[in-house]
């Protein structure tokens, strides 16, 4: 009897996390069967929770006796988990879990190994989905327990029957968990009385939340690159497309909170937040969760944005770019936002083509000449006045406003001016003064 193929292993260092218990063992010796003809440098790992006060000692010395035995180099790792909730709080059965990830992925990225390999099977994705549908979960929740980062779990297929079965041909030892009688622990009361209740209610039903548990996985793979292509990268910022179904649109936006969340900082809650913008006007926003270890001056932010949601950055108290004189030269401007200056060939002009467009391309093409002495570049200011390209003269704040530009952005924009005439709005619009015509000598491009 086999109880997984070893050979997607080949050549690989595995390190298996050993507990002492049947579907460990199991695990243990089905990898040092096939390590040989496999090339796999095998090794194990256990964790001393310090839990369990003199069973979790014996477990300890079972495993080190066990791995003497059998040849297998072993690595203990103890910690103390109940005084880590004592001065920290939390769960004890989560805090215990959230250890010994942070070991596995520790010895992952130290090198110590190519796969940590765990012994969960069919009755654990089977409690997983049950114990989140209860807390409440979505689509991503029932992905359950799944393979990320070299952690791996070769037995996810094998139910608990099979594992006893092979423990009983083997004649394996192993020793028991006394907390694993214990149902005031909520997996436990699922693994013992939920899940039995079920498989009396039909045949099977633990291999069928296995199953729906992995259609669920590539559901939710599917649905996430869907969101994440949908997501616009703007100028540092992630803008979501309010006209995507509310499933993407959710996904998508909490995918643009995710990484800058604190662990389990983001919820429901605040997507539905967002959700609020969508009808609201132009610039209202909602603060979101930020990291910690962020700079106290930073605010994140999600604003409705012409039709979009933007996420960006905010710093408090930001002081206004200095402006810098403008060269009507081949060169590159850092601030207020990067853009660079170009001269271009004046043979290759197309007068038609810039009339069809209205002069307005993100890259502007200009009279490199025509700019009046003293030009600066800076950010909009009260009073600003502008004549676009074939337009009437009026106030820069109206012009943006009239190009659904939200006071947000058009506070970010540079703009070539001189006192309060503006001669170009880098990457939206230039002044009709300074268009390119039959007479240009010198043409540019800004953007």
């Amino acid at each position: 009897m086999k109880l997984f193929d070893a050979e997607k292993y080949r050549g690989k260092r595995v390190i298996v996390a050993l507990s002492g218990g049947v579907d460990s063992v199991c695990l243990l010796h089905s990898f040092r069967e096939q390590a040989g003809p496999s090339c796999i440098s095998l090794s194990a790992l256990h964790i001393e929770h310090g839990i369990r006060g003199e069973e979790s000692v014996r477990d300890m010395q079972f495993c080190k006796a066990l791995c003497s035995e059998w040849g297998i180099p072993l690595v203990i790792r103890s910690v103390d988990v109940p005084r880590i909730v004592a001065e920290q709080g939390g769960n004890l059965e989560e805090t215990a879990r959230s250890v010994r990830y942070s070991i596995f992925e520790s010895m992952l990225e130290k090198g110590d190994a190519d796969f940590v390999a765990t012994a969960h099977h069919a009755e654990d994705v089977a409690e997983t989905v049950l114990f989140r549908l209860a807390r409440g979960t979505g689509i991503s929740g029932m992905r359950a327990i799944t393979e990320y980062g070299g952690i791996v779990r070769p037995l996810l297929t094998c139910t608990r029957a099979e594992i006893e079965a092979y423990a009983a041909e083997y004649d394996l030892p192993h020793v028991e968990d006394s907390t694993n009688a214990d149902e005031n622990y909520t997996r436990n009361y699922i693994r013992r009385t939920v899940l039995p209740a079920f498989e009396k209610i039909h045949g099977g039903a633990t291999r069928h939340l296995v199953e729906f548990a992995a259609l669920a996985a590539e559901e939710d793979a599917f649905l996430q690159r869907l969101a994440e292509d949908a997501i616009l990268h703007i100028a540092g910022e992630e803008w979501v497309s309010v006209r995507l179904p509310e499933v993407l649109f959710a996904r998508a936006c909490l995918c643009c909170m995710r990484p800058y969340a604190r662990e389990g900082g983001y919820s429901r809650a605040n997507i539905g937040e967002i959700e609020k913008l969508i009808p609201l006007r132009i610039g209202t926003k909602v603060s979101l969760p930020v990291p910690y270890g962020t700079r106290g001056d930073l605010a994140r932010y999600a604003v409705r944005e012409r039709e979009h949601i933007a996420f960006y950055w905010e710093e408090k108290d930001a002081p206004r770019p200095p402006e810098c004189p403008f060269r009507p030269e081949a060169g590159l401007y850092a601030s207020p936002a990067p853009f660079a200056v170009r001269e271009i060939a004046t043979f290759s002009i197309d007068l038609a083509d810039l009339k069809k467009t209205g002069g307005n391309t993100r890259e502007l093409t200009v009279d490199l000449d025509a700019f009046p002495e003293g030009c600066v570049v800076r950010t909009r200011r009260e009073g600003d006045m502008i004549t676009p390209y074939h337009a009437p003269r009026r106030t820069l704040k109206k012009f943006l406003t009239d190009r659904k530009i939200s006071a947000r952005l058009g506070r970010k924009l540079p703009v070539i001016a001189k006192g309060s005439e503006v001669y170009a709005v880098v990457g939206v619009e230039l002044s009709d003064s300074v268009k390119v015509t039959e007479n240009t000598v010198r043409r540019g491009v800004i953007g």
